[in-house]
C-alpha cells in the first residue's frame, strides 16, 4: 500500500512535554500533570490524521487497514515565506525554527493508529523543510509506502575503521 496526500496549513512542531504540579484536594498530595508545550500541535495532528483518513478512503477496501510491517515515510514541509523572501527566484534554505525533527515527530504521532499501529514501525524517514512557493499556501506533502528489509543504509564515513583524511578538508574555508 502506497499512500500520498497533502495537508494544507502551517505545520506545528511536536514540542516537549511540560510538567506542572497540582495538589489533590482529597489527599493533599501533589500530582504531576503533563502538557504539550505547543498548544497548536493537537489541532495540527487532527488535520494530518484527517488527510490520511481521506487518502485511505480512496484505496480499495482490502487495502484499508493499519500497516503492521515496516514503513518508509517521505514528508516535505513547506512553511510560510517571510516577507523578505517574497521575490520570485529567491529560494533560500529554511534555517530557522521550527526544527525538522520536531515537525516530523508531530506527523509521526498524528499517523499512529490511523495508518500504522505505532510510529516505531517507521524504519526509514526522509524529511525536508522549505519555504512555500511565492504563490503557494503553507502545506505538508506526505508519502507512506512499505519499507522492505535489507542491508540498510550505508554511510561511508561511518564504516568500521574509516578515518577522515585531511585531504577531504583542503580548500574549505574556516
Amino acid at each position: 500500500m502506497t499512500l500520498a496526500f497533502t495537508v494544507f496549513g502551517v505545520a506545528q512542531p511536536k514540542g516537549n512535554m511540560r510538567p506542572f504540579l497540582v495538589t489533590n484536594k482529597q489527599t493533599g498530595m501533589k500530582v504531576p500533570i503533563l502538557t504539550e508545550s505547543n498548544r497548536n500541535v493537537k489541532s495540527w495532528q487532527q488535520l494530518v490524521a484527517e488527510g490520511a483518513s481521506r487518502a485511505l478512503g480512496t484505496l480499495p477496501k482490502e487495502d484499508r487497514h493499519l500497516v503492521t510491517d515496516g514503513v518508509r515515510l517521505v514528508v516535505g514541509f513547506y512553511l510560510p515565506r517571510p516577507k523578505k523572501y517574497q521575490k520570485r527566484g529567491c529560494n533560500p534554505a529554511h534555517l530557522t525554527a521550527p526544527d525538522l525533527d520536531k515537525l516530523a515527530r508531530g506527523v509521526l504521532d498524528a499517523l499512529t493508529r490511523v495508518l500504522w499501529v505505532d510510529d516505531s514501525q517507521v524504519i526509514e524517514l526522509v524529511a525536508r523543510k522549505d519555504y512555500a512557493g511565492v504563490d503557494d499556501a503553507p502545506h505538508v506533502d506526505v508519502r507512506v509506502e512499505p519499507a522492505f528489509g535489507g542491508t540498510g543504509l550505508r554511510v561511508p564515513a561511518a564504516d568500521k575503521g574509516s578515518v577522515l583524511e585531511p585531504s577531504l578538508f583542503e580548500g574549505m574555508q574556516r
